[in-house]
């Protein structure tokens, strides 16, 4: 005898990997956001500050 399967349920979790999977494309198109853009090179401009302020010259 076959294995009963609820047809509603598949279908529901058929779309829902469908949608997970375009997420996934939609998060790799459009990349970080503008804040964390932002977060990320004013902690590059602190750090390069800071090693400017500790460098010795010669």
């Amino acid at each position: 005898m076959a294995e009963l399967i609820n047809l509603n349920k598949a279908r529901k979790a058929r779309d829902k990997a469908a949608a997970r999977a375009q997420a996934a494309e939609n998060r790799a198109k459009h990349g970080v956001t503008k804040a964390a853009k932002a977060a990320t090179k004013l902690e590059a401009e602190r750090a390069r500050r800071n090693l400017d302020g500790v460098k010795r010259e010669d």
